[in-house]
């Protein structure tokens, strides 16, 4: 793989000018595709994440041992008052857990973060995102523009083999084989896909809605807060009865405009809609299972073997308030150390010590004391070299990796993968996202 890295990174240095203007014509195509994050196209590598069957095969047993655990939580958490009590959920959002979900899946989607390391194949998880799941239709498009305009990749493309992930028709299929275990399910479902559509780039949402109506479903993207429920039945603004919701908007977006969504809410509440996912994804979403995860609690629900994969592989995670750590510990220590809201999203509020003087530090440890935050132990991100052409003096650079793995009804079904030029990857932090292709063979 480094030796294809290499040719890459040989090709691009031979042919400076035809990449950098390859670089803004996929910067376009982008762009006309909707690839945009808060009004900004997303950024992309001259080079792609490339992955051997190996390391594919990897992931599908991290995605299997990890799923594994999670089933076991969740049914603990929904049959054990005593274990639910450990949890730091409000008594509203408890309700919405514990609301039957009618079918058998406990979690339909989820993406696994993890931080991994391509020469040692180790890994460690840095978050578990659920019903939020977002970037199936950046991959596509990043890997339509990888194909068809990147040089250095089409040269590649007369030696080497290689495929990409289908995200999109294959999530149908499983919301449709999950659809089709509930309990209520009608024979010809309306679908709608839900959130604060203001907060969303929409371009994905109506993608979906494509493929949903390809295969045979009427489906449209519904604001959330415009939906309208009476006579045991939920409609949508153009007035259709929705019969299952693809659930895009996240459950800290949901508590915190409670008062706002009471026709959705009720729906919920009296099973007269099918909700995919539902709220008791919620408890491995919020990054209080990464304590949860350590503690003997849990770990009675787990074989050894499961005990050992999370000793080996999640970081240690202690809540953030002077009467449960270390403060002046943690204060002494920053570059260990990085700080997390326990339930949000998009890298929003997060604080990496080793990007802090002393001082900073200090006082982000005082401001989000007892704010429901978490500290966590640094997972230094393997880097490698790219180049981005769309810097003002584009040269090769390393970046830090990240691997999210797509997680389809427990089934590893493809690679989000994003880089950073800093410690901390996401959007709002210099964060480049990059077509996942897998290496199959030579031509």
């Amino acid at each position: 793989m480094k030796s294809i890295y290499e040719e890459y990174i040989q090709e691009i240095a031979a042919n400076p000018d035809v990449n950098a203007a390859a670089a803004q014509e996929i910067r376009k195509y982008l762009t006309e595709h909707g690839i945009v994050y808060h009004g900004n196209t997303v950024r992309t590598l001259g080079i792609p994440n490339i992955y051997t069957e190996e390391e594919t095969a990897l992931f599908d047993q991290i995605v299997s041992t990890t799923y594994g655990i999670f089933e076991k939580i969740i049914a603990a958490y929904l049959e054990d008052p005593a274990y639910r009590r450990l949890f730091p959920f409000s008594k509203e959002l408890e309700e919405l857990i514990l609301t039957p979900r009618g079918y058998d899946s406990f979690l339909p989607v989820t993406r696994m973060d993890i931080f991994y390391n391509d020469d040692t194949k180790d890994f460690k998880f840095c978050e578990i995102n659920t019903d939020g799941t977002s970037a199936m239709n950046e991959d596509r498009v990043m890997n339509e523009a990888l194909a068809r305009l990147n040089p250095a990749h089409r040269k590649m493309l007369e030696k080497y083999e290689f495929s990409t992930y289908e995200l999109m028709d294959s999530w149908v299929k499983t919301f449709l084989e999950i659809y089709g275990t509930y309990d209520r399910r009608v024979p010809h479902p309306h679908v709608a896909i839900c959130d604060y559509l203001a907060t969303v780039e929409i371009e994905e949402f109506r993608e979906f809605a494509r493929r949903f109506e390809k295969a045979g479903v009427t489906c449209e993207v519904c604001e959330i807060t415009e939906l309208t429920y009476r006579d045991h039945a939920l409609y949508s603004p153009s007035g259709k009865q929705i019969h299952a919701i693809y659930r895009r908007v996240v459950t800290t977006d949901v508590m915190e405009n409670y008062d706002d969504l009471t026709p959705f809410l009720d729906a919920v509440r009296s099973r007269d809609v099918c909700i995919i996912g539902a709220f008791c994804t919620q408890i491995v979403h919020n990054k209080w299972l990464f304590k949860m995860l350590h503690e003997a609690p849990t770990r009675a629900l787990l074989t050894d073997e499961e005990c050992a994969f999370i000793d080996a592989h999640i970081p240690f995670t202690g809540i953030l308030d002077h009467s449960l750590c270390d403060f002046d510990a943690i204060r002494a220590d920053k570059d260990r150390w990085i700080l997390k809201p326990m339930d949000s999203y998009g890298s929003q509020g997060v604080y990496d010590g080793r990007d802090c003087t002393d001082e900073e530090w200090a006082a982000h440890l005082e401001a989000c004391d007892g704010q429901e935050y978490i500290y966590q132990e640094f997972c230094p991100p393997y880097r490698s070299t790219n180049i981005d052409f769309i810097e003002k003096n584009p040269a090769f650079a390393e970046y830090a990796n990240m691997a999210g793995l797509y997680v389809y009804n427990g089934k590893f079904a493809g690679i989000y993968s994003r880089r950073s030029a800093g410690n901390i990857i996401s959007s709002q932090y210099n964060e480049r996202d990059n077509a996942s292709v897998v290496l199959r063979g030579t031509k």
